[in-house]
């Protein structure tokens, strides 16, 4: 009961991508039900992700290419975030990034200097592109002390035949050669993606629910105060929960399960 009036006071939803709307090229099952039901009842709703490889735009011609009308004022990403947090703390810093072109085009388009050559900081993204080359001069970089930001902490990326590295497992590549991590990490579950969505919804943090298939990501935004959702179609396993410091206040196997939920909470 307590979780269906909580459903019921939510004002705007949040879902990752990977792993909960979509694995691969393959929308999960009640994903249309799901964004239905959410334009039928006029709940805001925004897809809030820490993969960085991709700009918004891709990302918005993705879900077009899957059915989905979802406009790019939809999407937020951590590479987007970066760029933001960056922009406030070191407005006029050169950046050195290990990121895919759109992650590079990202801080371009927010004004930042690209280089190779004596960066101000240093910033790991999720780059399917990297190169031995690349990782040695991050290490170089930060071993001499240069200020280095991650985008997110997501060790896996799921896909549809299992999972590939993403940044978490670089960053750990890096600490263990340099003996240091990054100094701040933008992405989910950290608080400059949340302070970066606020001023994006104009609501309070408690009027948010984030659904994502990632414990130490998606369910620790519980942590600043948001309801939080576990969907089983992605990253996590039921059995993980006991491990696990983060635990979802609602529990489901997918989205499909979700829209079922929210259905009955406004219905009664």
């Amino acid at each position: 009961m307590a979780q269906m009036e909580k459903l019921r006071q939510i004002r705007c939803f949040l879902m990752d991508m990977d792993g909960t709307i979509y694995l691969g090229d393959q929308l999960l099952p009640g994903t249309r039900d799901w964004l239905d039901l959410l334009n039928v009842k006029g709940i805001p709703y925004y897809f809030l992700t820490n993969n960085s490889s991709r700009s918004r735009v891709e990302y918005a011609e993705k879900l077009h290419h899957l059915g989905l009308e979802v406009s790019e004022e939809q999407i937020f990403t951590s590479g987007e975030a970066t760029a933001i947090y960056l922009q406030r703390h070191f407005p006029d810093a050169a950046l050195y990034v290990l990121g895919t072109p759109p992650l590079l085009a990202e801080f371009a388009r927010y004004g930042f200097t690209l280089t190779e050559t004596d960066p101000d900081l240093v910033v790991l993204g999720f780059d399917t592109t990297l190169t031995y080359d690349k990782l040695w001069k991050l290490c170089d970089l930060a071993t001499a002390g240069k200020p280095y930001i991650a985008t997110h902490p997501d060790i896996n990326c799921p896909t549809e035949t299992g999972f590939m590295p993403d940044v978490g497992s670089m960053i750990e590549l890096v600490a263990t050669s340099t003996g240091r991590r990054p100094d701040v990490i933008i992405g989910k579950p950290n608080q400059a993606i949340v302070d970066a969505l606020i001023e994006k919804t104009a609501l309070p943090v408690d009027a948010h629910c984030m659904i994502g298939d990632r414990l130490y990501t998606d369910i620790a935004l519980g942590r600043w105060g948001m309801l939080t959702a576990l969907v089983l179609s992605g990253e996590t396993r039921a059995e993980d929960l006991d491990r696990s410091e983060f635990k979802p206040d609602i529990l489901v196997a997918d989205i499909a399960e979700m829209a079922v939920l929210l259905r009955e909470a406004l219905d009664t």
